[in-house]
């Protein structure tokens, strides 16, 4: 089963649903603000990505900006960090089966169908 970690008020986010909509793939719909990820499932995430955990930082929301930009954080303290904001997780990402991609652009989820 694919899913997809989405945020309703990303555009980008929407793009998705609505690429695996058109795609006719069923799919599992997790709104990662609502129902966060553990901290083991970041680290599940992070490995399926192939990504480092400041990687899958928004680096540019305001959380970010005013509390952490600077700081030399661990990769276990930038996992704690995303797991209680998680609105710094990049979006969105589709997961299928051990594979998983940031889909920006929309098109990388082909990648993993």
């Amino acid at each position: 089963m694919i899913t997809i970690y989405h945020n309703s008020r990303c555009s980008k986010s929407r793009d998705g649903v609505c690429f695996l909509e058109n795609a006719q793939q069923p799919f599992e719909t997790i709104n990662y603000l609502e129902n966060t990820p553990t901290k083991a499932k970041l680290k599940a995430l992070l490995k399926k990505l192939k990504m480092t955990p400041i990687e899958l930082v928004r680096k540019k929301e305001t959380v970010w900006v005013e509390n952490y930009k600077d700081k030399d954080l661990s990769d276990d303290e930038i996992i704690q960090i995303m797991v209680k904001n998680p609105i710094l997780i990049e979006r969105p990402i589709v997961v299928n089966g051990n594979k998983a991609v940031i889909a920006r652009p929309i098109e990388r989820i082909s990648e993993i169908l």
